[in-house]
């Protein structure tokens, strides 16, 4: 184990690229187009962030007994279909430190809200600059999830998660403005 750190907190665990490569997901799923998303790659986690992996798959099936035959022996193993219309799966469990979530979808990766999400935040963050980064993770370290951290750092109200999505299409210049509004206009780098 080695220590990281996310903004101020110090968190000991393994890296999460680390723990991903020692598990070998990226490989052993790589038909089904593994994204890492989440709060890891974007340096927001907490202690309590798990490491979350979107999967495209047009065969359920099989996606779930690859899983199962790759997976099911670690701590905490659970697979579900959700019932909604997309009918996605979800699996988790632990590994290396970390706790991992499977979500696979019919839909490409590109195309589902949590890479989406993800995307939006990313923007967010790399215009956002270190201000705004410590805003939003100390909003995650007192407890909010990731969309209404970032939301509420933005100082907007309403449904952070189709917000964030509302910002998708917006130009850096217009994203700029709406962090300059919210008190983020000093730094724009970083």
């Amino acid at each position: 184990m080695r220590t990281e750190s996310s903004g101020s907190q110090e968190i000991t665990r393994t890296d999460y690229e680390i723990a991903v490569q020692q598990l070998g997901i990226m490989d052993a799923l790589a038909a089904y187009d593994p994204h890492i998303a989440g709060t890891p790659p974007l340096g927001i986690h907490t202690e309590a962030s798990d490491i979350d992996i979107l999967f495209s798959t047009q065969d359920p099936d099989t996606f779930v007994a690859d899983v199962w035959r790759l997976y099911a022996h670690m701590s905490g193993f659970r697979i579900w279909q959700w019932t909604s219309k997309d009918r996605p799966i979800v699996a988790t469990f632990r590994a290396y430190g970390w706790d991992f979530e499977l979500f696979a979808s019919s839909l490409p990766v590109a195309e589902q809200f949590g890479w989406r999400h993800f995307t939006i935040e990313h923007r967010l963050l790399s215009l956002g600059g270190r201000g705004f980064k410590k805003a939003v993770l100390t909003r995650r370290q007192d407890g909010l999830k990731t969309e209404p951290a970032f939301w509420s750092a933005l100082k907007l109200e309403g449904d952070a998660y189709l917000g964030l999505l509302s910002l998708e299409q917006a130009t850096d210049d217009e994203l700029r403005a709406r962090l300059a509004s919210a008190g983020f206009d000093q730094e724009f780098s970083g």
